[in-house]
């Protein structure tokens, strides 16, 4: 096989827009990350190496073998989160892990995409009349793995799969009236959630409603975040130069917190580059459901596309001080091997889905 073949075979199932979009977003991770935290540079690295092998093989991975395998890899990833429950590592409080001998799994990161895989092939195999006993069905599946991970407890998580499922129930059709009445019940259920929240969630909570109340306690992360990234200006103070995330003010200033180090260090000009390459990102998953031959993979595309925008949604949210902190990642730009595989791993069933457009799905 010559060189040209085998590069023609090894970027087949590649979308070059999204590729272009990932390719930036890594860069422009490398760059925060090294002025954050430059001694994790090597580990982000592989890290991205690791997740982009993951993307080119799913990529490769046609709609139909997902759908054969939609049920198993659901099921096995709630039997992984009842032995969590059941057997899983406690850390710092909370019991996410489980540990097989040789390493460590974090189940939870499992359901991100197995929640919209399970969802999107249910209500494939119900298209030809969807009534609502279809969609309390789906919300029954999703609502299970969304309690067993808020049990652990890890309500970031718990959010975004929820988000995922919800998408794929919502895209699949769900009537405006019963969104509304969702809505409703669970404004007249918030009493009742309030009580069965943890103490440190209620705390989150009320310290993003006054975070002046504890400043030098629960309140200091956000004012800190807030205050970087409003030093940061149009401009920026340049790499490497934000008194916030330099002088280690700004906590989890890799992880969690890394939007506030490049808004220091980059500015509203840096901000506005990273949400247009969001945007474009984002618009090309919706072009690609747009464009998908089935209802699976619709459902499919359009659930991993708005996982991407909840997740930056999110991040940029309870950093800036409008949301509560969560523990969710800036996607792609944060620092972590597990979230960057789990969206590259999303940015491949895309790509597969792209790819496979033109063939008529049963």
């Amino acid at each position: 096989m010559s060189m040209r073949a085998l590069w023609q075979r090894l970027a087949a199932p590649i979308d070059p827009p999204l590729m272009m979009m990932a390719a930036l977003l890594l860069g422009y991770a490398l760059l925060v990350v090294s002025s954050a935290s430059f001694e994790r540079v090597g580990a982000q690295l592989i890290n991205m190496l690791t997740a982009l092998l993951v993307m080119r093989l799913a990529a490769q991975v046609s709609p139909q073998k997902m759908m054969y395998f939609a049920l198993p890899v659901f099921v096995a990833g709630v039997l992984l989160l009842v032995a969590v429950a059941l057997f899983g590592d406690v850390s710092k409080g909370a019991r996410r892990w489980l540990n097989l001998g040789f390493m460590r799994i974090q189940p939870s990161e499992i359901m991100k995409i197995a929640m919209p895989l399970m969802l999107a092939w249910y209500f494939q195999r119900h298209e030809t009349y969807l009534r609502l006993r279809e969609y309390v069905v789906a919300a029954l599946i999703l609502l299970l793995p969304v309690a067993l991970i808020a049990k652990q407890p890890d309500l970031g998580t718990a959010l975004l799969v929820l988000a995922a499922g919800f998408y794929v129930i919502f895209l699949a059709g769900l009537s405006w009236k019963v969104l509304i009445g969702l809505a409703v019940s669970a404004v007249a259920m918030a009493p009742l959630v309030w009580s069965m929240l943890h103490d440190y969630q209620r705390s989150r909570i009320l310290t993003l409603l006054d975070p002046e109340a504890d400043p030098l306690g629960k309140g200091f992360h956000i004012i800190q975040s807030t205050i970087a990234i409003g030093s940061g200006g149009i401009l920026g103070k340049g790499w490497g130069q934000g008194t916030q995330a330099q002088l280690e003010f700004i906590p989890e200033r890799h992880t969690d917190f890394i939007f506030a180090v490049l808004s220091e260090e980059f500015g509203l000009i840096g901000c506005t580059l990273l949400l247009i390459v969001y945007a474009l990102l984002i618009g090309r998953g919706m072009m690609i459901a747009a464009n998908a031959p089935t209802l699976f993979t619709r459902l499919l595309a359009g659930s991993i596309t708005l996982i991407f925008f909840t997740y930056a949604f999110v991040n940029m949210g309870m950093v800036s001080g409008i949301l509560p902190v969560v523990g969710i990642p800036l996607p792609f730009i944060s620092y972590g091997g597990t979230s960057l595989t789990t969206l590259f791993l999303g940015i491949g069933i895309l790509m597969s889905i792209h790819k496979h457009r033109m063939l008529v799905q049963k």
